[in-house]
């Protein structure tokens, strides 16, 4: 299986992303991977709104794998925050090409993104819920802190009907000092955001 093609994405991508997102997440098309939250949510996750604001964050960089195509076939996000710390985000792998460690290739780029940013941890929130993709990140070497986040029911894109006992656990993971002069430099195949 060839390397994806990582990249930052552009405004270009929004409704991409935003298929690619839902597709993982929510509906039946997300039932055809692992990482489906259908049982757990019934929204939209997100919308081209919220998509395009992280692309225009100047402290996130949203990363887009595609094939040789040029099909979007995964994403997340990194954002920079204070204190050296990375937090990563909006993390999806097309449904039908899951399990097959392009996953594991994103968030290791990710995290090789964040570094050369200068980010010396990487913090994510998950579902407390989710256990086997809790488990799946504790096996890449995040560590659950202890620390939980309440779930933000009124932010729900597209309304529908959730579980009310929803809530989010925080994990993380120490990051190798990879400073580059050129964050972007970290990501194979990516151009400069500027």
């Amino acid at each position: 299986m060839p390397e994806p093609l990582l990249r930052p994405a552009t405004p270009v991508d929004v409704p991409a992303l935003v298929a690619l997102v839902r597709s993982a997440y929510r509906g039946d098309e997300s039932r055809t991977g692992w990482t489906t939250e259908a049982d757990l949510l019934d929204d939209e996750r997100i919308d081209a709104a919220g998509v395009l604001a992280k692309i225009d964050d100047p402290a996130t960089t949203v990363l887009v794998a595609v094939d040789g195509a040029g099909e979007l076939i995964a994403c997340c996000e990194v954002q920079l925050r204070s204190g050296g710390v990375g937090y990563f985000g909006m993390f999806a792998v097309r449904p039908d090409l899951q399990a097959a460690g392009r996953g594991r290739r994103v968030l290791a780029a990710a995290e090789q993104h964040a570094a050369a940013l200068g980010a010396t941890t990487m913090e994510m929130t998950v579902i407390a819920q989710r256990t086997e993709l809790v488990e799946w990140y504790v096996r890449r070497g995040y560590t659950l802190t202890g620390e939980t986040r309440p779930f933000p029911y009124g932010g729900a894109i597209g309304g529908g009907n959730s579980r009310r006992d929803l809530y989010f656990v925080v994990l993380r993971k120490a990051l190798p000092d990879r400073r580059v002069d050129d964050a972007t430099s970290a990501v194979p195949g990516s151009v400069d955001r500027a």
